[in-house]
């Protein structure tokens, strides 16, 4: 089946008609209007694209390993039970890492002008499964100080989990480099989403357009809508400038007319 009929049946006097729509008709006016379809999707790309380059800042992240060890001095190597142990010591020193006490500490020694609350929205700490190795995250819009950030948080974390925690040590895995590139936003895929939300907008109206319109084309239209036979048909010459200001005549408008 090609077309599927919404049930509105109403009473005819009333100028309401069955609402039909052809799915051939549809995919028809989609191919007709394709340019502009694929026109849209490249202005909303391209919109997309200049919006994320001028009105959405780049931002940067650093980030920074350290390894805790808990072990005690007299074992000669880490037992399963021990890793699985530091495992869960994971979640407590990550609780560490963004608490307010390292907060007002890497403050203090950077001189900023945040809140401790603003810093910890700009740190972010990751775990591996079955491993003491703390990945710490920076994000801020100068690459210079993201990378200071990191390094201070690290720094500071390492005294309180030594002292807190009874840790043997915090060794450091990797000092934070300075970002290159900035992490967000994402250029390329802002784009394309841009791109894909012109094209179904676009597409969405077309078939709008489409199933609203019912003005009589064709004679195959008048015996569908009103149930009349076509005797004959006048053929536009080739050559003759279509009038804009012409509109056909939908079925509303025919029935209103007949009932005169």
């Amino acid at each position: 089946m090609n077309q599927y009929t919404k049930n509105t049946r109403m009473n005819p006097e009333s100028d309401n008609d069955e609402l039909t729509i052809d799915l051939t008709e549809v995919i028809g006016a989609l191919l007709k209007k394709a340019h502009i379809i694929i026109l849209t999707g490249i202005i909303v790309a391209l919109l997309a694209f200049i919006g994320t380059k001028l009105f959405i800042t780049p931002m940067y992240t650093a980030e920074t390993k350290v390894y805790v060890l808990s072990k005690s001095e007299g074992s000669t190597g880490i037992s399963a039970t021990d890793l699985q142990a530091g495992s869960y010591l994971t979640k407590d020193y990550t609780e560490l890492v963004k608490s307010r006490t390292v907060m007002e500490q890497v403050i203090a020694v950077l001189n900023l002008d945040v809140k401790p609350e603003e810093l910890m929205e700009m740190i972010s700490v990751e775990s591996a499964t079955d491993s003491r190795i703390l990945t710490i995250k920076v994000e801020n819009d100068d690459p210079k100080q993201a990378k200071e950030i990191a390094d201070a948080v690290r720094e500071a974390v390492s005294v309180q989990i030594t002292e807190i925690m009874n840790a043997d040590a915090v060794n450091t895995v990797e000092k934070a480099d300075l970002p290159s590139a900035p992490s967000s936003p994402n250029t390329m895929k802002n784009t394309m989403l841009g791109g894909i939300l012109g094209i179904i907008l676009a597409m969405g109206v077309v078939v709008l357009i489409s199933i609203m319109d019912d003005t009589i084309k064709t004679p195959d239209d008048v015996e569908r809508y009103l149930g009349l036979n076509t005797l004959t048909s006048i053929p536009i010459a080739a050559g003759t400038k279509k009038n804009k200001k012409a509109k056909g005549l939908s079925v509303r408008q025919f029935t209103k007319t007949m009932n005169r």
